[in-house]
């Protein structure tokens, strides 16, 4: 298991200067995290979670996980952001985005209250027909819009379908340690609970039954997860800049957003990534986009987005650099084969594999952006298992805080998020918002 940092494609993009004065920031921001370890209003939970994470609610997220997998064929996880994303990216980036079709034994797991769809709720729904259901609801309040109104429609699914004494062992709820909407009807219904910890953000949650819960019901190793990240807790809290691939990877960002690099394109060259793009956009987006600063995070797949994305990567505005994840050894991979007839002029590739041909793409890619204008950082990791997913969660959850920090915001709160909500409850006419509603109406020409 190990992760390395390689700047070798970004080094003619910026000069020496440009990190080493990043240094006493990065200094005070490691020293910000240290001495706020203990104050549970800092959200700084994740920081040490690799080892103090709750060993008995750990042994029952494995029961539980044991217990799915032995009387359900399809497990929904209902949650938005945070609440899914990590075990999503874990799932997809371990099982690759076919699992659901390859389950090899285990539960299927479809993620719903993610949207407001109804043609998407509906289509899970007709996945359930002939199978057997368990949920997985995961709020911290319980209130939030998109899952509340997902679970209110699967659990009645579920309770038409059982009767509410099954349909209570087939719910599992993963809320606040003490109080809100959730946990008190965990608690009234009897529904195995598990907790989304008082000082770890929805977007830092996967290491917690947030993320674990779904992720062992898959049939993953969560024990081999939480090994990789506690080893990377350690690594990653060496306070040398030049040492420390996580600290450098932060100082590298931030100098090439201050050289008007606004865009960080999280590349990827494998579809079983994807996800994991999807829970990079949130850790980023929602921890440094405040007070008009922050640099956008976007995610690409290649070589599938050189066919799309590809020219504006390469002659377009030079907003961009981007963060390339590979990785070094590729299970179940192709040999592409010799043809007597080669008449699609592919012998020139016989015998090779398709992960040779995917990292020869990517070297020409970063060669041709690098020649374009747009720079290449480049995180390797050894293979994709479970303790390389644990170090490059940790990885990144680090990078993020220490980012956030050298920016000058929190990286823990998301004020911005609740101006929707209120317009949304507003138009809708949920009680209390009623004097918002008309002139929001005026505004949309109503």
């Amino acid at each position: 298991m190990s992760l390395a940092l390689k700047s070798d494609y970004a080094k003619q993009f910026l000069r020496e200067n440009d990190t080493l004065g990043l240094i006493p920031q990065i200094e005070a921001a490691h020293k910000t995290i240290q001495n706020k370890k203990d104050d549970m209003s800092a959200f700084l939970g994740w920081a040490d979670l690799p080892f103090n994470y709750d060993k008995e609610e750990f042994a029952r997220i494995k029961a539980a996980a044991k217990k799915i997998q032995s009387d359900t064929d399809v497990l929904i996880v209902i949650g938005i952001g945070g609440s899914y994303l990590g075990a999503r990216a874990a799932i997809e980036f371990l099982k690759g985005p076919m699992y659901n079709e390859i389950s090899d034994g285990f539960p299927k797991v479809y993620f719903s209250g993610n949207n407001i769809s109804g043609s998407a709720l509906n289509d899970i729904l007709k996945v359930c027909e002939n199978k057997r259901v368990s949920l997985n609801i995961i709020s911290k309040s319980g209130t939030t819009t998109e899952p509340a109104i997902a679970f209110r429609i699967f659990r009645k699914y579920l309770v038409e379908r059982y009767g509410e004494a099954e349909a209570s062992k087939r719910i599992y709820c993963t809320t606040d340690k003490a109080r809100g909407t959730l946990k008190e009807l965990a608690d009234q219904n009897g529904w195995e609970s598990f907790v989304v910890p008082d000082n770890v953000g929805g977007r830092y949650s996967v290491l917690t039954a947030v993320g674990l819960l779904p992720i062992a019901a898959a049939g993953l190793d969560i024990d081999a997860l939480m090994k990789g990240a506690s080893a990377a807790a350690k690594d990653y809290d060496v306070l040398d800049v030049e040492a420390n691939p996580c600290y450098k990877y932060a100082a590298l960002r931030n100098a090439f957003y201050r050289k008007g690099k606004s865009v960080e394109l999280f590349v990827s060259y494998e579809p079983r990534f994807v996800m994991l793009g999807e829970w990079f956009k949130q850790l980023f987006g929602e921890s440094e986009g405040k007070d008009n600063k922050g640099l956008f995070p976007a995610a690409v797949t290649f070589s599938t987005d050189l066919h799309s994305m590809g020219q504006f990567i390469q002659d377009g505005t030079r907003i961009m650099f981007e963060t390339a994840l590979t990785v070094n050894s590729v299970d179940n991979d192709v040999t592409v084969e010799y043809d007597d007839n080669n008449g699609d002029g592919l012998n020139f590739l016989a015998g090779k594999t398709l992960s040779y041909v995917n990292h020869k793409a990517f070297e020409g890619t970063v060669l041709a952006h690098a020649d374009g204008g747009t720079p290449t950082l480049n995180i390797t990791i050894d293979k994709c298992d479970e303790e390389n997913l644990g170090r490059l969660f940790y990885f990144f959850e680090k990078a993020c805080a220490i980012s956030g920090y050298v920016l000058g915001v929190n990286p823990f709160d998301q004020p911005g998020v609740e101006a929707y909500k209120k317009n949304m409850f507003a138009l809708l006419g949920k009680p209390g918002y009623e004097e918002s509603k008309a002139e929001l109406e005026k505004r949309l020409n109503k």
